[in-house]
C-alpha cells in the first residue's frame, strides 16, 4: 500500500487494537439498540413528549422507567466519549505522516456520507451525521495541548447545561404540531410502502434538528472529554485506579438524576459505566467476562447500520409492520435477539476477515486504497 509515514499511515490492525475500549463500544451498543427499540421504532420517538395516561403492563412500567433513569441518553454519550478517544488515537498514530490532516478530514468526511445515506434512505434517528459534524469542529482542538481540550471540553459542556436550564424560546414544535405528527407517524409507519416511508421520514426531518441543536454542544464537549482522557492516559490506567473513578462518577450522576439534575447526572453516570467497564475488561476475571463483547465492539458500525435495516423491516409496514403495535417488553426481547445475533455473527467474522464489512469501506475510502480484507491473505503477507 502506498503511503508516507510508513506504518502510521496504515489503519490499526487487530492485534494492535485496545480490547477494553472495544469491549466497552460493544457494551455501550446494547444500551443505545435498547434505547433505539423502545423509543424510536416501536413508536415515534416525539411519541414522548405528549402527556399522556401510562399505558401497558406494570413489567412495560418498570423496565421503562429503568431504560430512562439508567440507560437513556448515557448510552449515547459513552459512544460520544468513545468517539472523541478514538478520534485522539487515529491523530496520534498518524502524528508522522504528512498527510494526518487529509486523512482525518477524509475520515470524517466519508462519515458523513455514511450519515446522509443513513438518515434519509434508512432511518432518520442517526447519529452519524452529527458525529461527523462535531468531529470536524473536534479536528482543529487536537493540535492543542491538553489543557485546551479539558477547557474546551468543560465550556461546551456547560453551554449545554445552560441549554437545558434555560431552553432557546421557539426551539421545539407545538404541542398541538407534535400530536399531529405521531398520529401520522403511525399511520405511515405502521402501513406504508417503502416509498410512503421514505416520503414521511423526509418530511419530519426539520422536526429532528431541535432534537440535534439541543444535545450538539453535549457532543462536541464528549468528543473533546474522550480525547482528554486518552491523551492524559486514563483510558490505559489499571482497573483499580479506573475503578475508583467509577464508583464516585456512577453514585453522583445516580443521585442527580434521582433528584431531578438529568443532564449532569447523565454525563457523570455515562462516565462512572466507560471507567467501570474498562476497568473490568482489564481484570483477569474480566476479560473473561466480557470478552464476547469485543468482536460487537470492533464491528460497531456494521452492527449499528444492521440494527437499523432489520429493525425497520420488523417494524415499518414495507415489513413486518410492528409499529405501535408492541409493548416496551415485547420490543426490546426483538432487540436483544438481534443483539445477541449480531454477538455470534462477529465473532464469526473476525475469524475471518479484519474487519466488518462497513469498517473496511470506511478504512478504503478513508485511504484511498483497498485494504486488505482476508485473515489468511494477511498472514501469508507477513
Amino acid at each position: 500500500m502506498a503511503s508516507d509515514g510508513g506504518a502510521f499511515s496504515q489503519p490499526i490492525g487487530p492485534a494492535e487494537r485496545i480490547d477494553a475500549i472495544d469491549v466497552l463500544r460493544g457494551v455501550a451498543l446494547l444500551g443505545v439498540m435498547a434505547i433505539n427499540v423502545v423509543t424510536e421504532f416501536r413508536v415515534s420517538i416525539f411519541d414522548q413528549f405528549l402527556a399522556r395516561e401510562p399505558t401497558g403492563s406494570p413489567i412495560d412500567h418498570a423496565v421503562e422507567a429503568i431504560l430512562t433513569l439508567a440507560v437513556e441518553m448515557k448510552a449515547l454519550a459513552l459512544f460520544s466519549l468513545l468517539f472523541g478517544a478514538g478520534l485522539a488515537i487515529q491523530f496520534e498514530r498518524l502524528a508522522n505522516s504528512g498527510r494526518r490532516t487529509s486523512l482525518l478530514l477524509r475520515r470524517l468526511t466519508v462519515l458523513l456520507a455514511f450519515g446522509l445515506i443513513h438518515l434519509c434512505l434508512i432511518w432518520n434517528g442517526d447519529i452519524l451525521t452529527e458525529y461527523a459534524l462535531a468531529g470536524l469542529i473536534v479536528l482543529p482542538f487536537l493540535f492543542g495541548p491538553r489543557w485546551l481540550l479539558a477547557f474546551s471540553a468543560l465550556a461546551f459542556l456547560a453551554l449545554y447545561l445552560a441549554m437545558q436550564a434555560f431552553p432557546p424560546a421557539g426551539l421545539f414544535p407545538s404541542t398541538a404540531t407534535i400530536t399531529q405528527h405521531v398520529a401520522d407517524a403511525t399511520r405511515v409507519y405502521a402501513t406504508g410502502g417503502f416509498l410512503d416511508v421514505l416520503a414521511f421520514r423526509l418530511r419530519e426531518l426539520p422536526l429532528f434538528v431541535p432534537l440535534h441543536a439541543f444535545i450538539f454542544p453535549r457532543t462536541i464537549g464528549l468528543f473533546l472529554l474522550g480525547a482528554f482522557a486518552w491523551r492524559t492516559g486514563i483510558l490505559q490506567s489499571g482497573p483499580q485506579h479506573l475503578l475508583s473513578i467509577a464508583a464516585p462518577c456512577i453514585g453522583l450522576g445516580a443521585l442527580l438524576i434521582l433528584s431531578g439534575a438529568d443532564a449532569l447526572g447523565t454525563i457523570l453516570l455515562a462516565l462512572g459505566y466507560g471507567a467501570a467497564i474498562v476497568g473490568i475488561a482489564n481484570l483477569e476475571g474480566g476479560k473473561k467476562l466480557l470478552a464476547w463483547a469485543a468482536p460487537l465492539g470492533r464491528m460497531a458500525f456494521t452492527n449499528y447500520l444492521m440494527q437499523s435495516v432489520i429493525f425497520g423491516w420488523i417494524f415499518y409496514g414495507y415489513g413486518l409492520g410492528l409499529f405501535g403495535r408492541l409493548s416496551v417488553v415485547s420490543a426490546l426481547a426483538i432487540g436483544a435477539a438481534v443483539y445477541i445475533g449480531q454477538v455470534v455473527f462477529s465473532a464469526w467474522w473476525l475469524r475471518r476477515y479484519r474487519y466488518g464489512p462497513i469498517e473496511w469501506l470506511w478504512r478504503t475510502l478513508m485511504y484511498g486504497v483497498p485494504q486488505p480484507m482476508s485473515l489468511s491473505k494477511v498472514e501469508a503477507m507477513r
